[in-house]
């Protein structure tokens, strides 16, 4: 029996932790991990040196699942990313929505090879890889169109003003009669501030 705080505990729950991150990807109750720290992943699963050969290409795309014609690295510029295979770019929306995804939110069939730059082109990021460069002219016609609406509406808002309407000021006291130097002597005229 274990007492809470105590380093017996504190040892299990690490062990019990250390258990949980070693299980296969979906055999854990329900949980899928589509992301791991690099401490976590294997030596084998890392990128290695970049291919020199054709028997190390071989082995580079068994490694990331690929076929050895598919399979081609990032080239070695002393910038590169070693054997990690260079994939098209794509974005998630840019995938077939209508096929038999393993992982139909993110459009990914397990064991598939994450782009290097995966986290850039998940849902919630702009979708970068389809350009939307409208022609020049599409442009000004668009600003001009812009321009001149609101231009308009300019001239007509000084030209034709419009005000919510108001009615006279009303004061208590007849109009506040002895405030403003009525005589008290007198009887001040009944204001009426309305019309039936």
């Amino acid at each position: 029996m274990c007492i809470p705080g105590s380093t017996k505990m504190a040892s299990q729950v690490w062990r019990v932790a250390g258990r949980l991150r070693s299980q296969p990807l979906l055999r854990r109750q329900g949980v899928v991990a589509l992301q791991s720290r690099n401490l976590e992943m294997g030596k084998d699963d890392l990128p290695g040196p970049y291919p020199r050969t054709a028997e190390e290409r071989a082995r580079a795309a068994k490694k990331y699942n690929m076929r050895v014609e598919d399979y081609e690295p990032y080239p070695d510029d002393g910038l590169g990313w070693g054997d990690y295979p260079k994939l098209p770019v794509q974005h998630v929306d840019s995938r077939s929505h209508w096929d038999d995804w393993d992982f139909p939110d993110i459009r990914r069939n397990y064991g598939d090879v994450y782009h290097i730059e995966e986290d850039i082109m998940w849902r919630n990021r702009p979708q970068w890889d389809k350009e939307f460069n409208p022609s020049l002219k599409t442009q000004v016609k668009t600003l001009l169109g812009v321009l001149t609406v609101f231009g308009v509406l300019f001239v007509f808002g000084f030209k034709y003003p419009m005000f919510q309407p108001v009615g006279p000021k009303q004061y208590p006291y007849n109009n506040l009669y002895l405030e403003n130097g009525g005589d008290p002597d007198k009887e001040p005229e009944a204001v009426k501030n309305y019309e039936i």
